[in-house]
């Protein structure tokens, strides 16, 4: 890891006489980049992170260098194994035999709560295989949404490559539950539907119509998946930075003035942090449950 103190680059300060480049800023810290920063006993350094020769692969070429959002993944996914794994190991010992207490009692509450108002109540039979994904989504996402309100975080599921592959995950799991419970002639039934009760003339003219809109049907799912996951999170910090950045707009129109856009701009701010915070809790529930609503779907079919 090479740490070089903050300098050029997007994030550079304006040359003498120009006015601040707030729409650099704000690109700079909320897309993606190969590079990291933070500040230590508030001096400025960035992280740039090692580059690796792309690889070329059938006539396509992919580059498997880490970014920002790629490291912020990585943690949420190693905090998530950090507390729960040892939850789990004192569950099946000290708690084996008497309530948990503190955070693993917590942890508990949460877990059933998940258990019996989302996963079962939206899946049905069969739903308790089905928990642990669900509650690994709720859980990854929540991590991946909270990195992102730290100070030197940064938001991945603001990237809707990684809300997209979310997203994937999530349509593969929700197809292959529908062709287990359903088996593969009443799975095709999912995407070549036509009424009972009707001639033949009268199911062909309704499979030409319905096919279409039940194949769509199932990719619209996990696009709206990844887009609402997506555009909350990146329209809450782009919030968050332009509200900060009306203090730099108005430096130098006048202490005074200067003085009030900068308390109000806080004010505003912290506000806005408050409702992220939430925000990052309910966007993660939205997810996990609407997961739990498509595999109940395609199981209950009729």
């Amino acid at each position: 890891m090479r740490l070089l103190t903050q300098g050029g680059g997007a994030s550079a300060a304006p040359q003498a006489g120009e006015g601040p480049d707030l729409q650099g800023m704000l690109m700079h810290h909320l897309l993606d980049g190969p590079e990291i920063e933070f500040t230590i006993l508030g001096r400025g350094f960035v992280w740039h992170l090692p580059q690796w020769e792309p690889v070329h692969i059938a006539g396509m070429t992919i580059d498997f260098s880490p970014t920002k959002h790629v490291v912020f993944v990585i943690l949420a996914g190693l905090l998530c194994l950090a507390i729960f794994l040892p939850i789990a190991a004192a569950m099946r010992g000290k708690y084996a035999n008497r309530a948990p207490s503190g955070l693993a009692n917590a942890m508990e509450a949460m877990i059933l709560y998940f258990r019996d108002e989302v996963v079962r109540r939206n899946i049905g039979h069969g739903a308790d295989a089905y928990t642990g994904y669900i509650l690994t989504i709720f859980f990854f996402i929540l991590f991946m949404n909270v990195l992102g309100l730290l100070p030197f975080g940064a938001a991945a599921t603001g990237n809707f490559m990684v809300t997209g592959a979310l997203a994937l995950v999530t349509f593969v799991v929700v197809e292959i539950s529908g062709m287990r419970t359903l088996g593969f002639k009443g799975y095709m039934g999912t995407i070549f539907y036509a009424p009972h009760g009707l001639n033949p003339i009268g199911k062909a003219i309704m499979l030409v119509i319905l096919t279409p809109v039940e194949f769509l049907g199932k990719l619209t799912k996990p696009f709206a998946l990844m887009i609402r996951l997506f555009a909350n999170m990146m329209a809450g910090h782009t919030l968050v930075l332009s509200l900060l950045g009306m203090i730099f707009m108005f430096a130098t129109a006048g202490a005074v003035v200067a003085g009030v856009v900068s308390v109000a701009s806080i004010g505003m701010v912290t506000a806005i942090m408050l409702l992220e915070i939430f925000v990052a809790f309910l966007q993660a529930y939205i997810f996990a449950m609407l997961t739990s609503v498509f595999i109940g779907l395609i199981r209950h079919a009729h």
